[in-house]
């Protein structure tokens, strides 16, 4: 099992930056693959990026493509949303979720094959 814990939200202009950290649980961090998604008011939760279990292979939903990165350190157990160029469509909740892989080349795009979910971080874009 594995605990996430995320930080970094807050309110910002657009056109700025914020980096967000998930801190994990437990000393097998490096056995999953790793998520970022967000739900914003009113929407379903949607898919933001996601990175494999070594960090070798990423993807990214279009909206953010360019602008965001995912990066990891399993290390220290965590893992990063760099957000770059923010824009007002931005504003969401952001969660971080992971699920153990055996493949570690392997992501996952889809919530529901996370098993793991952190409580989520508030982002608000202002225009």
């Amino acid at each position: 099992q594995v605990i996430l814990r995320e930080s970094g939200g807050g309110l910002v202009q657009a056109g700025d930056s914020l980096r967000l950290s998930c801190e994990a649980s437990g000393r097998t961090f490096s056995s999953y693959a790793m998520g970022w998604f967000r739900q914003a008011p009113g929407k379903e939760r949607e898919f933001v990026a996601a990175t494999s279990v070594s960090g070798s292979t990423s993807n990214y939903a279009d909206s953010v493509q360019g602008r965001f990165t995912i990066s990891r350190d399993n290390a220290n157990n965590r893992v990063y949303l760099q957000m770059n160029s923010l824009k007002p469509d931005d504003t969401a909740v952001y969660y971080c979720a992971a699920q153990m892989s055996y493949a570690s080349s392997l992501y996952y795009n889809r919530w529901s094959e996370y098993d793991y979910w952190g409580q989520g971080t508030q982002v608000t874009v202002s225009s």
